[in-house]
This record gives structure tokens, C-alpha cells and sequence, in this order.
């Protein structure tokens, strides 16, 4: 338990800086407030991403009505790394990027369970050339996101029927960066634009399960996250510069413009989930998530060939074990996962709507005797298209965990 412990805190004092690196490549984060990040654990992940799917030794950050179903402490750490394939229907390139996913904890208490932890909730990380017209460039480079740090209590409300809630801190800066030249010329104009975000959202979550004949279930729930506010300031800075011969951009000229302060609200969000299956042996649940429009615009330019909609997802997914009881076989014990999602992201580019499709497998390789688990998942997935002069993105996610379980709070008998 103290080993546990120890990792945990030192974990948690440097995962700010941890997932403070860029976690996206994708060209689509150039809008809104880039891409959004999957909120759950890997063992989710590998299942398509439901929430649904709660049991006594894994966390559930998606619906904090799961946290109810804990009976062991458990820490959980998450990392991953994404090879993606962006193609146009002219060009083609490589990008690969590694990430610090997730560091959280849970803790059973009674009826209770509690959570708290740390990750990222979008993404930017782009570099784009725009070509409009044989005379003029544009380039544009972003970086950032936003992080959350989040607090999750769940309790058994009456036996079978959990209920949740959860609340985050989100805070985070997006820098954008665009540059606009006219070819054959050495000067041009850049444009610097910082957003720092902060504000506090909430989750409410609910789960009912009724038990049926021979050790099976069927189980519901829904989760809320109502419409919240972000405070944004935006520093904004005008420069002239200068293209050496090396290729380096001199600065000629800089001008500050006043900082602007304002309030950004963002959309709720809805989810309902229905699962079958048998106790600690196999799992099938379906999803289907919508959550309404956004319209934040990080850019000072207007982006007329762009529309914001509300976005919605479907997902398929669940686990298999083939005898959890066999402690002489570790093989038996292994948790197989695999799920598949579709997502409409809620963006429209030149008339086309940007399209999300993944398939996920996954294994938790029990640690010895122990409940502790090592997980590791692949994701194969496409977003967006190569019509209407977009690019469409080809990637692989490699994913490994750790979760780490053990049992506080034990009464001492003294003979």
C-alpha cells in the first residue's frame, strides 16, 4: 500500500507538466478548441469508449456513478502514441506523436467512492500552408490545449441504482500563429494569438442494474454535462518580419494590442448507455452520445467556409474473460476487449462534415497473483476526407496503462 501511495503523489505532482506536452498532430484542431480527447481510462477505450461498463477494481471517469461499484483503492496512469497518415489527393506525409494520457485515483469508502485525477481535454498541435491564389501564402501553426483536473464522487443511492457526480477544473492556453506573404517578396506580416482558458464544468451520472437468472445482468445509465462557461484573455501581437536568406523570420517591427477578456460557453452534453452480460465473465453494451454546438473561434480571421454543429457519437463494445477464478493460469484470467465507434465531430468544412470511424481491441494482463493490471490497446481509426480539398487522416493509437489496486481500510482484530 505505501509503494502504491508513494507512486501516486510523486505521479501526481509531475503529471501537470507530464500532460502539459502536445498531444495532437491532426489538421482538424486548427478549430474550435481543438481536438477533443477521449476522458476515460484505456480499458474504456479499448471497448469503443463506454461508459457504461463499471466493475469493482477499474475507474470509470466517464459516468461518476461507476465510482460506487469500487471495493479496491486503485491507481491508474495512462500513456500513448499515435502514427497518423494525412493525405489530400495530391499529397501525403507522416506524423507521430507520443502522450502522457491520464493519472488518476479512486478510493472506496463504505457506499462511496471518490476519484480525482488529471488529464487532457483537447488538443492542438497543426502546421498548415494555404495556397488561395498564385500570388499569396498563409501559414498557420498552432499549439496547446486544454488540461482538467477533476474530483468524482459516486455512492449506491438504494441497492442496484448508483448515482454520481463529478467536477472539473479546466485550464489551459491555445497559441495560434499565422503568417500571410506575398511570393517573391522577403517581408510579411505574422499575426500571434493567445487564448488562456480557465472555468469549472460538471458531470452528473446514473446507473441502475437489474440482476437476472444464473449470474447475468442488464444495466442503463446516463450521463449530463450541463452547458458551462470558460474565462478567456487573449493576447494578441502584430509583427512585421523579415525572411533571412537561412530562411529565419528577423522581426522588423511588433506591436501588443490590448488584451480582451470574455466569457465562452460551451455546450452540453448527453449520454445513454445499455449493457448485458454475465458478473466477471463477459460484457456487450451500446452507446449513443450527443452534445450540442460550439462556436469558439481561437483565430482572429473569420472562417466563412466553416460550420459549427452539434455532434453526436454511437459505440459498440464489451470484454471477455474466460475464468477469472483461474489463478493457475494467468491466460484465463487475461481480459480481452474490442469495440467500435462512429462519430459526426460536429464540424463542416466547404460543405463537407467531418466523420469520425474507430476500432479498438484490448488486453488487461493480470500482475501475478495480484489485481493490479497491465493493459495494453491498439486503435485504428479515419477522420475527415479528401474531397472538397481536405485531408483525411489515417492512424494507429498504441495505448499502455497501469492500474494499480490494493485494500485500505481493513479493521484490525487484536485477540
Amino acid at each position: 500500500m505505501r509503494q502504491i501511495l508513494l507512486i501516486a503523489v510523486l505521479l501526481l505532482l509531475s503529471g501537470t507538466t507530464l500532460i502539459a506536452q502536445q498531444g495532437t498532430t491532426s489538421p482538424y484542431s486548427f478549430y474550435g478548441m481543438g481536438t477533443t480527447n477521449f476522458k476515460g481510462t484505456a480499458e474504456n477505450r479499448a471497448m469503443g469508449g463506454l461508459s457504461v461498463a463499471s466493475d469493482s477494481i477499474h475507474l470509470n471517469m466517464l459516468n461518476p456513478a461507476g465510482l460506487a461499484d469500487l471495493e479496491l483503492v486503485n491507481y491508474t496512469v495512462g500513456m500513448s502514441y499515435q502514427r497518423a497518415d494525412q493525405k489530400t489527393l495530391v499529397e501525403k506525409q507522416t506524423a507521430t506523436t507520443t502522450t502522457f494520457d491520464y493519472i488518476a485515483m479512486g478510493i472506496p469508502i463504505g457506499r462511496f467512492g471518490v476519484s480525482f485525477g488529471l488529464l487532457p481535454s483537447t488538443s492542438v498541435g497543426y502546421h498548415l500552408t494555404s495556397n488561395n491564389d498564385a500570388e499569396h501564402l498563409m501559414e498557420y501553426e498552432g499549439s496547446g490545449g486544454v488540461n482538467k483536473a477533476y474530483l468524482g464522487l459516486g455512492v449506491e443511492l438504494i441497492k442496484n441504482w448508483n448515482i454520481g457526480i463529478q467536477a472539473g477544473y479546466n485550464f489551459g492556453s491555445i497559441k495560434n500563429i499565422g503568417i500571410s506573404r506575398i511570393r517573391g517578396v522577403n517581408y510579411a506580416t505574422r499575426e500571434r494569438n493567445e487564448f488562456d482558458v480557465n472555468g469549472f464544468d460538471f458531470v452528473l451520472g446514473s446507473s441502475y442494474t437489474i440482476p437476472l437468472s444464473k449470474g447475468s445482468y442488464l444495466i442503463g445509465s446516463v450521463g449530463f454535462s450541463p452547458k458551462y462557461d470558460l474565462n478567456t484573455e487573449n493576447h494578441r501581437v502584430m509583427e512585421s518580419i523579415l525572411y533571412s536568406a537561412s530562411g529565419e523570420h528577423l522581426t522588423m517591427d511588433r506591436r501588443e494590442l490590448d488584451m480582451v477578456k470574455s466569457d465562452l460557453e460551451l455546450p452540453q452534453e448527453l449520454t445513454f448507455g445499455l449493457g448485458y452480460g454475465i458478473e466477471k465473465h463477459w460484457f456487450l453494451g451500446a452507446e449513443y452520445t450527443e452534445r450540442g454546438k460550439e462556436s469558439f473561434n481561437s483565430h482572429s480571421l473569420a472562417l466563412t467556409n466553416v460550420a459549427f454543429k452539434s455532434s453526436k457519437a454511437y459505440r459498440l463494445g464489451g470484454y471477455y474473460i474466460p475464468n477469472y477464478r483461474s489463478f493457475n493460469n494467468i491466460f484465463n484470467r487475461i481480459v480481452y476487449r474490442a469495440g467500435v465507434r462512429y462519430e459526426e465531430l460536429g464540424l463542416s468544412i466547404n460543405g463537407q462534415d467531418i466523420k469520425e470511424f474507430g476500432i479498438s481491441f484490448g488486453v488487461g494482463v493480470p500482475m501475478n497473483r495480484m489485481f493490479s493490471n497491465i493493459n495494453l490497446g491498439l486503435e485504428y481509426g479515419k477522420r475527415g476526407t479528401k474531397s472538397a480539398g481536405l485531408i483525411q487522416e489515417n492512424y494507429l493509437n498504441v495505448i499502455l496503462t497501469l492500474s494499480l489496486n490494493d485494500k485500505w481500510f481493513q479493521k484490525r482484530y487484536i485477540y
